[in-house]
């Protein structure tokens, strides 16, 4: 049975007043208004302002990141900005975009609502796409230094190695497991030989639906704490869902757009599910290192169950076959 380390959760002595008292700390005087967002890796809130609109401040989970790889995303997102791509960019502070306070990194961000895009239709797709195309243009221009790659190494063999030391794989179900991610690893690499050596680039990294708040002037894109370098479709993939006709579709009407501004390879779509499987193996991991936190076993409840790893199982799997079918479009 794998015990809990004996430390303080991450974020314990992070309280209403702490996070009030770092907006003081950089002139920004919150009224107490403050709501809790939607963000486990970190914590993020909405503050109101006793002199302005609301804003987001956002504080970074301790030794996550290195100050210099929040910097680097920052900086990123703000050269972004300066070519008129609608990102949400920290604020600069007095001369800085990170900050510190009682032991916390935190970042402030303006305010910027919107709702879900609506991904069936076909116009969303094409402006959405369009707009990744002109990240991506921008993204080629010049390496991250100090933030990871994408890899078969970092979101696979990595996760794996991890889930193995820690004790967090039943042992029952430990030999189907290892078989099953081996088996997937091996399929992944399969993946990357088919679609040759590819350019990476600087990429938002986690450009799912919830990432892209739409309004009536369109599309922004928010949160790039999970930027990093890699091939260009992992910003494309997670917008694709359904039936295979469904994501060619999808797909099409996604290019349609992204390559005003940007080159496409379909030799790229060979690793559509790979970067699925890796997504899957790296997210398994995700929670159990997260696991002494207390807001993951609540908000997770059926993480680390018996269940829960059969049916990691059964997915690796169904993933290893889709692996070794065609590609969404003749490469």
């Amino acid at each position: 049975m794998r015990t809990l380390p004996a430390v303080p959760p991450p974020f314990s002595s992070l309280d209403p007043s702490c996070v009030l008292d770092a907006l003081d700390s950089v002139g920004l005087f919150g009224d107490g208004r403050l709501l809790a967002l939607n963000s486990y890796e970190n914590r993020v809130y909405q503050a109101g302002r006793e002199d302005g609109g609301p804003v987001v401040v956002k504080f970074y989970r301790p030794n996550r990141w290195a100050d210099a790889a929040i910097v680097e995303e920052h900086a990123f997102v703000a050269e972004l900005v300066e070519r008129e791509i609608p990102v949400v960019a920290a604020l600069t502070l007095a001369g800085r975009t990170l900050h510190e306070f009682a032991g916390f990194k935190f970042a402030v961000f303006p305010s910027h609502g919107g709702r879900a895009p609506e991904l069936d239709d076909p116009k969303t797709l094409e402006w959405i796409g369009r707009f990744i195309g002109r990240i991506h243009a921008v993204g080629a221009l010049a390496p991250f230094q100090h933030r990871p790659a994408l890899t078969i190494d970092t979101f696979g063999r990595t996760p794996r190695n991890y889930l193995l030391a820690n004790n967090f794989i039943p042992p029952e179900l430990l030999a189907a497991w290892t078989s099953v991610v081996d088996q997937a690893l091996e399929g992944v690499a399969r993946c990357y030989e088919r679609a040759g050596q590819q350019p990476v680039l600087r990429l938002h990294g986690d450009c799912h639906a919830g990432n892209v708040l739409w309004t009536d002037a369109g599309p922004h894109f928010v949160d790039f704490d999970d930027s990093r370098t890699g091939p260009a479709v992992q910003d494309l993939w997670m917008l694709m869902s359904g039936e295979r006709a469904d994501m060619v579709r999808q797909l099409g009407d996604i290019l349609a757009g992204y390559e005003d501004f940007a080159d496409f390879d379909a030799r790229q779509l060979y690793l559509v599910e790979a970067l699925r499987t890796l997504r899957l193996l790296h997210y398994s991991a995700w929670l159990a290192m997260r696991w002494d936190d207390p807001a993951f076993p609540v908000a997770f409840p059926w993480f680390n169950t018996q269940r829960y790893w059969q049916d990691r199982i059964l997915e690796l799997r169904e993933q290893v076959a889709l692996m070794d079918e065609p590609p969404l479009w003749p490469a």
